[in-house]
């Protein structure tokens, strides 16, 4: 009985802390930071980034685009549109140490980190350091 107790207890614990985290969460707005902390100065825009990939394995810097998906749980991931019928680009988190809201969508962001090319899939991958809204 004190292991369902203490079992119970620690699950509302962590479900309680979870939701905690969730509402502090900042709504995007123009100059809204998530992450660590970025300008939008040398940021490249996403078919930029994609012809740097063309040439490079690896991209390192900044880049602009328009957020079309957001996570719907918890705000884990994002997605920047491409031109054409292109799969989006898919943005992670560094070591999923923020989290960004779901009104982001639509809006223009700048990203800070690297980029890479899934071989097989031919996906762009963007692990960001940091996010700032622009628009």
């Amino acid at each position: 009985m004190k292991k369902l107790i203490l079992f119970a207890t620690l699950a509302f614990g962590f479900s309680w802390n979870s939701q905690a985290q969730q509402k502090e969460i900042t709504p995007a707005k123009v100059g809204v930071q998530y992450g660590k902390k970025v300008d939008n100065s040398n940021a490249v825009t996403v078919d930029k980034l994609e012809k740097s990939l063309e040439t490079s394995a690896k991209f390192t810097g900044k880049v602009t685009g328009k957020v079309v998906e957001v996570c719907k749980k918890k705000g884990c991931y994002l997605t920047l549109e491409r031109t054409g019928d292109k799969e989006p680009v898919m943005v992670r988190f560094t070591d999923y140490s923020y989290f960004v809201p779901t009104d982001l969508i639509g809006k223009n962001v700048v990203l800070d980190g690297y980029a890479k090319v899934k071989e097989a899939t031919n996906e762009i991958t963007f692990v960001a350091d940091g996010v700032l809204v622009v628009k």
